[in-house]
């Protein structure tokens, strides 16, 4: 959950914006995992290599927005939860509030349902084609 990103209030997955390339050259992919790396090791406090993720999922947002949705290599939920929770202690410790507020790990639209509050408008169907993934 995130009170200060692009859907504050609801529930999302760890992510940034870029801005598009320049005069329509192409999207660099490397370096769009590269972000995608960054942005989990900023808001969730895990460390992967930006080659270690797969591209997985394109969605469109509402307001035209393009989602490109990585898979990372799998991590015990624990170590998930660690991780995040020194994250958000060390940038509150540098007088910043995290990103994001609260995670919550789910593996199908029933349990996506089930959390309190709203949801960004592509989390539900991620959640559903990752739950017919597995």
């Amino acid at each position: 959950m995130s009170s200060s990103t692009a859907t504050p209030g609801c529930w999302q997955l760890p992510g940034g914006s870029v801005e598009p390339p320049l005069d329509g050259a192409a999207l660099d992919e490397s370096a769009l995992a590269g972000q995608a790396a960054r942005e989990l090791a900023e808001e969730l406090g895990i460390g992967v290599a930006a080659g270690d993720l797969t591209l997985w999922v394109v969605t469109r947002g509402k307001n035209r927005s393009i989602g490109l949705t990585y898979l990372a290599p799998a991590l015990p939920e624990e170590t998930l939860h660690v991780a995040f929770a020194a994250a958000a202690a060390t940038e509150r410790a540098e007088g910043r509030e995290p990103e994001l507020d609260d995670i919550a790990l789910v593996r199908s639209p029933e349990e996506l349902a089930g959390l309190a509050g709203p949801h960004a408008d592509y989390l539900e169907p991620v959640v559903r084609r990752f739950s017919g993934h597995r």
